[in-house]
């Protein structure tokens, strides 16, 4: 990792960790969906979640990512979009919840098309939030040595690690979450579930609407 300007990549390791711990929507989305669909519709968000960061990833290697932390417009644009999406989200997490169709989309198999459904919703709920975007750009070039040569290559390895990491610690995630599900899964539990998931999007959502960009 030395030849690539890479540095400190355990404490990387470890950063990348508590931040995966910290609750945030990314871990909403993936406990919400999982709550509600079981381990396969966990297993799509995850993955949408993480082609979400593949695309922060490439941004911020490639300077647009740049483009978003000095320009208020750019920033302000991505930072409405996902709030309304994470609206959008909300309002169907609690139209569910008040018709009680989680429960009885629990009790079908996900097909193909409910997965890819799934896996959408969470590329664009990674893709799009700005803080997202701005902690790739700040946080890996801390462990990138400046002047190397190589860094661009070094922030595309850093951003595939951290997706990896990420990956696992969400797929764990979604494991232990399957197996509490199987634990207490009566309708009117997971009608809660929804109603709770889509309150807090909300709140995610207010959040970002407050969010700044400090050029």
């Amino acid at each position: 990792m030395q030849a690539l300007g890479i540095h400190d990549l355990a404490l990387f390791t470890l950063t990348v960790f508590v931040l995966n711990a910290t609750p945030g929507v990314d871990m909403l989305y993936t406990v919400s969906r999982t709550l509600t669909g079981g381990w396969r519709a966990g297993l799509a968000a995850t993955l949408g979640v993480c082609a979400g960061c593949v695309v922060h990833t490439l941004a911020a290697a490639f300077g647009l990512a740049a483009l978003m932390a000095v320009s208020v417009w750019a920033f302000s644009i991505v930072k409405w979009a996902g709030a309304a999406y994470l609206v959008w989200l909300a309002i169907g997490m609690l139209r569910q919840a008040l018709r009680g169709e989680a429960a009885a989309a629990a009790a079908r198999p996900l097909t193909s098309a409910s997965f890819a459904a799934v896996f959408r919703q969470g590329v664009l709920t990674n893709v799009l939030n700005p803080k997202v975007a701005l902690f790739f750009l700040a946080f890996l070039p801390q462990f990138i040595t400046p002047g190397s040569g190589h860094e661009t290559v070094a922030f595309l390895v850093l951003g595939a690690w951290s997706i990896v990491q990420g990956m696992s610690f969400l797929l764990g995630l979604v494991v232990i979450t399957a197996s509490l599900r199987r634990l207490g899964g009566s309708p009117g539990l997971k009608r809660l579930l929804n109603a709770a998931g889509g309150v807090l999007f909300l709140g995610l959502a207010g959040r970002l609407v407050q969010a700044e960009v400090r050029p």
